[in-house]
C-alpha cells in the first residue's frame, strides 16, 4: 500500500485525513509537535515533537524517516493568527510566515531524497492568499503567509517536476475547527474533499490551486 505522510495530524483538518487514509488501507505515518489521545488511538506510526518552523526539529524527522519511501506528502500543519491594522503585532506575522510558508518548504526539501518518482506532494492553503480573490482585506499575516507559499507551491511543482512529482496547492474551505472557531463544514467533509483532488492529481494538473470541492481557484 502507498505510504502517505501528514504533518499537523494531531487534531482537525489534519487528524480527519490521517484517519480516513489509514481507514482505507494506506500506510500513513502522522507528524506533529503533540500527539492527542484521538490520533493515539489510531494505531498509525506517530513521529511527534516536530516543529515545522524550526529546522533542527524537521532534520530530526529526516532522520527518523531514514530512507524510509514516501508516495504522498501532505503538508498540512498550519496556524492562524488574527490581527488588525493599527495593532499589527509584526512578531506574530512572522511566526505565520515560517510554519505556513516555510514550514511546507523545509519539509519538502528535507524529504525530497523519501518521494519516491511519480510521488505527489499536497500543500494545504488558503484561498484567502489569493491576490484576485481578495475582496475585504483584514488577516494580514495569514494571508500573505498563505500567498507565499502559493508561490513556493508553485516553485516546487517546477523543482520536482523532472523526477514525475506533482505538487497540488489545496484550499480546504471553511472547516469547523479550533481555527475559525467551529465555523463551516466539518473536518471530515473537508478531508474527503482534500483526498479526492489528491487522488486526481498528476503532472498534467500539477501546480494547480485547488478548492477541496474539486474547481480550480484564482491566484
Amino acid at each position: 500500500m502507498p505510504t502517505t505522510l501528514v504533518t499537523g495530524c494531531n487534531r482537525g483538518i489534519g487528524l480527519q485525513l490521517v484517519t480516513r487514509l489509514h481507514a482505507r488501507g494506506d500506510t500513513v505515518i502522522g507528524v506533529c509537535r503533540h500527539p492527542s489521545d484521538e490520533l493515539s488511538q489510531l494505531g498509525i506510526r506517530v513521529i511527534e515533537g516536530i516543529d515545522v518552523a524550526d529546522g533542527d526539529s524537521v532534520a530530526a524527522l529526516k532522520a527518523a524517516l531514514g530512507d524510509e519511501p514516501i508516495d504522498t506528502l501532505i503538508n498540512n500543519a498550519g496556524i492562524l493568527r488574527h490581527d488588525a491594522f493599527g495593532q499589527l503585532d509584526y512578531a506574530s506575522m512572522l511566526e505565520q510566515y515560517e510554519v505556513n510558508a516555510l514550514g511546507p518548504l523545509r519539509v519538502t526539501e528535507a524529504l525530497a531524497g523519501n518521494l519516491v518518482e511519480g510521488a505527489k506532494v499536497a500543500i494545504i492553503t488558503s484561498r484567502v492568499g489569493s491576490i484576485d480573490d481578495n475582496g475585504s482585506g483584514g488577516n494580514w499575516g495569514y494571508r500573505a503567509s498563505k500567498t507565499a507559499v502559493n508561490m513556493i507551491g508553485t516553485n516546487l511543482m517546477h523543482e520536482l517536476k523532472p523526477r514525475k512529482i506533482a505538487v497540488a496547492l489545496l484550499h480546504p474551505g471553511l472547516v469547523a475547527t479550533d481555527m475559525t472557531a467551529q465555523h463551516g463544514v466539518s473536518a471530515q467533509e473537508s478531508a474527503n474533499g482534500l483526498i479526492a483532488r489528491i487522488d486526481e492529481l498528476n503532472m498534467e494538473n500539477s501546480g494547480g490551486f485547488w478548492h477541496a470541492e474539486g474547481y480550480e481557484l484564482p491566484w
